[in-house]
């Protein structure tokens, strides 16, 4: 069964292997107020978010690189966007991680459990700091407004983690709502754990999303970057 497979199925409230799910896309809140939730609350901050953008955009420049990073992303029904960042590492990261996994059979072990590096040396000394504030997600907020994520939901993945995805209802419960700037994820376990424990913050978001769960992690996320807590 293929990802947009298991994702019609999650739309019509099923998973693969019969297992029944019941989708957030059901609830009242999620079919007619979320959007409009995210829609209100990015437009308000944009008097305050586009020149702090603007400002550290110039920043990151600075090193003659792009100001941002753009990926595929996988959204909600299984299909592709570019998901957008401040860039956060150097220019060749891409090269730099290959010869590093290649060299270092600890930190291969440690991107093939978690897809992150705990000490990452291609990221840039303002990217520590943008990362550790979460600041290099801010441009995310056009991906809300585009109607590719959510301000909150599961985090998205990139194509190529998605066979480390568990499948089944798992796969079923992402791909039944938007993709989150932030979640139940990003604000219990942004360090540790595997990669594939991420599902279950997922399915649990899904079975449980409504205003106040919404709301809740809204804050709770303010108080992760405050602490300068980010991944």
């Amino acid at each position: 069964m293929s990802f947009h497979d298991i994702a019609s199925d999650a739309v019509a409230g099923r998973a693969s292997g019969g297992v029944e799910t019941r989708p957030a896309s059901q609830g009242l809140y999620a079919r007619r107020f979320k959007r409009g939730l995210d829609l209100a609350l990015v437009l308000l901050a944009a008097p305050f978010v586009l020149p702090l953008i603007g400002l550290l955009a110039l920043l990151v420049a600075l090193d003659g690189g792009p100001a941002f990073y753009g990926q595929t992303r996988v959204g909600k029904g299984g299909t592709r966007f570019t998901c957008w960042k401040l860039r956060s590492m150097a220019v060749d990261a891409d090269a730099r991680l290959g010869a590093l996994l290649d060299a270092d059979p600890e930190a291969a072990a440690q991107w093939a459990r978690c897809q992150k590096l705990r000490r990452d040396p291609r990221t840039t000394p303002l990217g520590r700091v943008l990362r550790a504030c979460s600041l290099d997600e801010l441009p995310q907020l056009w991906n809300v407004l585009a109607g590719d994520m959510s301000l909150v939901g599961p985090r998205p993945m990139t194509p190529e983690q998605t066979p480390i995805y568990p499948a089944g209802a798992f796969r079923a419960a992402y791909c039944a709502v938007r993709p989150g700037l932030t979640g139940f994820w990003q604000v219990s376990e942004r360090h540790e754990g595997a990669f594939a424990a991420r599902a279950e913050f997922d399915s649990r978001y899904v079975e449980e999303v409504s205003l106040g769960a919404d709301l809740g992690l809204l804050a709770r996320t303010v108080g992760v970057v405050l602490r300068g807590a980010g991944a």
